[in-house]
């Protein structure tokens, strides 16, 4: 990873981040504390001072998240360097946490659970730490999408080493939220996983928006990274559907999936009009196509952001920004069209019906008494038609303007400022051109453009394939048979004597190897080996990753020698598994987790129902059956426990995780 220390704008803004997070925590905690002690006191005296500091408290919360807020508009710092007259893309901040200690847990676990001497595993354990430690400072390039791709492949042979289904190891993870700065705290190594990836996604954002736009192959890169974010944060929300987390939760990340693709999509148009626009007919007509698909785009974009109830915790400037880049792009798409009808007149060598078919496809109908092929021939309707597209244009031009005026964070973007005031000024220019007399005539209303684009834009889906990793804890054994959800004997010694040449059992499988066939009065019986034993080692030197010529090859290698081999027994699991895992929000009302309590809080029985203020929330596989996001008070989790599908590295992308 990157040195935390560096003071580059970027790391300015992450340590901003973390400083901010940490100072909503103590507020939450405080506001937690306040209203614990409203519900306890019945002293008026004592309700009006808590009364009091829950305000001021309050208060404070709203002047932090608003911090936070002009922290994700604070676009210009991921810009490229080189100076540029285009209006900057929004990259996502990444996601905070603390840090982890998997020392102890590990080991622990390792010794009750493996039976192996977990000393021999401190380098393993300070390499997974170490991985962890530097994927909180990611360059932002290809080597950092690199790194924290290879620590979520890690935590695939993680989960299934060390993360048993039956109960926690006591490793807790704590990540905060993007845009709230609420901390979420889980044992549960899906919450580290979620979080990894939502991080994945942000940190192609960052690579996109740094790429250089006025290249062709800068545009190029950035629409590619857009994509691949877009790809990530949509498999985030189909594989980890109930996170308890606002930045993502299904409708967050629905709403940055469509503003990923909207930035692509925007760089795709920027990609066309590189070289020039030429004012050429049907170039013009390609071209006004293109910028109405971009401003159609972020309408939908402006849109999905003013629901619930993501308009909660979306950043204010963001939805502002979305709704400006509407208005600017459909002001465009109307000058293009414009231009076509005032500078490109009919001519006598010019092919009617080629024109005609290309002037209908920007529109869905045609004003009133007006046709195509008649106003293409026309002169006076097609100026009037013109102008009619230039009033339009000037109108949307003037309601970006007044848009970014009104916001505080935009209005300080010089570049977004200077561009719109731009492109203002060359429609009123175009506008004035055109005969001033007065004309009874022109108040056509100009008709809607057609968004189309030849450039679809699809998400990328991530290759999590491409990238080679090796599991750290590799000497434990081959991961099928040595994993967590599997418990085993302690190994046991076995000294084998040779009769004749005979073993007395045959071998099976592959690593590691299996006996079966066991003759019950050979000497190896008599020892206490059993069918169906694991050998895991034969005359001290380690067989796990054996196969049965290579066991065989070393058990006949030492003659009519007595040899030692050590083997294990598979133990039968019945015992139920958890349906449930804390979630401590820290009393936050307003995250994902309490707005799904409130949703099922009539479903619970009335005589199972829980104080309403409680730290710890579960999640209840039960009730997750019922709704999507199910959330349950521990009182209130009913009856059996169900088994939960684990996941192996080799199914680890395409199974349907049930997250929190």
């Amino acid at each position: 990873g990157c040195n935390p220390l560096a003071e580059t704008g970027r790391s300015k803004l992450q340590n901003q981040r973390a400083l901010l997070n940490q100072q909503i925590l103590r507020a939450v905690r405080m506001r937690a504390g306040a209203e614990n002690l409203l519900r306890a006191t019945t002293n008026n005296k004592v309700r009006e001072q808590v009364l009091l500091e829950l305000s001021f408290v309050n208060s404070d919360l709203q002047i932090l998240k608003e911090e936070l807020e002009g922290l994700n508009i604070s676009v210009e710092v991921y810009q490229n360097a080189e100076e540029t007259f285009s209006i900057p893309l929004v990259p996502l901040g990444l996601k905070e946490t603390k840090e982890v200690d998997f020392t102890l847990p590990l080991k622990d676990f390792i010794l009750e659970h493996y039976s192996q001497d977990s000393s021999e595993y401190e380098d393993e354990i300070a390499d997974l730490m170490d991985l962890r430690q530097a994927c909180r400072t990611p360059s932002r390039d290809e080597a950092g999408i690199e790194m924290l791709i290879s620590y979520f492949l890690q935590l695939g042979y993680v989960e299934n080493r060390f993360f048993p289904p039956t109960r926690h190891i006591g490793v807790l993870f704590t990540w905060y939220d993007s845009f709230t700065g609420v901390p979420v705290c889980q044992q549960n190594l899906l919450l580290e996983k979620a979080s990894v990836l939502f991080n994945i996604g942000a940190l192609y954002t960052q690579i996109g928006t740094r790429c250089n736009r006025q290249t062709q192959a800068g545009l190029e890169n950035a629409v590619d990274a857009f994509q691949k974010a877009a790809g990530v944060l949509s498999y985030l929300k189909e594989t980890f559907t109930h996170t308890p987390s606002y930045d993502m939760s299904p409708a967050m990340l629905n709403v940055l999936v469509k503003m990923m693709l909207a930035q692509a999509q925007e760089c795709v148009f920027e990609q066309i009009g590189l070289s020039g626009i030429r004012n050429e007919f049907f170039t013009l007509v390609k071209m006004t196509q293109e910028v109405a698909k971009v401003g159609e785009v972020y309408m939908l974009v402006n849109t999905a952001m003013n629901q619930e109830p993501v308009k909660e915790n979306i950043p204010y400037s963001w939805s502002k920004l979305a709704q400006i880049k509407s208005d600017h792009y459909k002001a465009l798409a109307h000058y293009f069209t414009a231009t076509i009808l005032c500078d490109h007149e009919l001519q006598p060598g010019d092919d009617e019906d080629q024109q005609e078919k290309a002037l209908s496809q920007l529109y869905d109908h045609m004003p009133e008494g007006l046709m195509v092929l008649a106003v293409l021939k026309d002169k006076v309707q097609r100026k009037q038609l013109g102008k009619a597209h230039l009033r339009k244009a000037i109108v949307h031009h003037e309601e970006a303007l007044r848009v970014c005026g009104l916001c505080k964070k935009l209005r300080n973007i010089e570049v977004l400022q200077e561009v719109l005031t731009a492109a203002h000024k060359r429609s009123l220019l175009k506008y004035a051109q055109q005969e001033t007399e007065d004309d009874f005539l022109s108040l056509i209303q100009a008709p809607d453009i057609v968004p189309k684009t030849e450039h679809k834009i699809e998400t990328i889906a991530p290759q999590f394939s491409k990238v080679k990793v090796k599991d750290f804890f590799h000497k434990l054994g081959p991961l099928t048979v040595f994993s967590a959800k599997q418990r085993w004997t302690a190994p046991r010694t076995i000294c084998l004597h040779h009769e004749a040449g005979e073993l007395g059992f045959s071998l099976k499988g592959g690593s590691p190897v299996q006996v079966y066939c066991l003759d019950p009065v050979c000497p190896a019986a008599s020892a206490g080996l059993k069918e169906g034993d694991y050998i895991v080692s034969v005359g001290g030197v380690d067989c796990k990753w054996l196969g049965v010529s290579e066991v065989l090859e070393k058990l006949q290698s030492v003659g009519k020698q007595p040899v030692e081999m050590e083997v294990i027994s598979c133990q039968d699991t019945a015992a139920s598994l958890h349906s449930k895992s804390a979630t401590y929000s820290m009393g936050m009302q307003k995250t994902y987790s309490l707005i799904c309590l409130a949703m099922d809080e009539d479903k619970i029985d009335q005589t199972k129902k829980a104080p309403l203020k409680l730290p710890f929330l579960s999640w209840g596989t039960k009730n997750r059956q019922k709704a999507a996001s199910t959330l349950c008070l521990p009182s209130a989790v009913a009856g059996s426990s169900q088994m939960k599908k684990k996941l192996s590295p080799f199914t680890l992308f395409n199974t349907e995780s049930s997250l929190y």
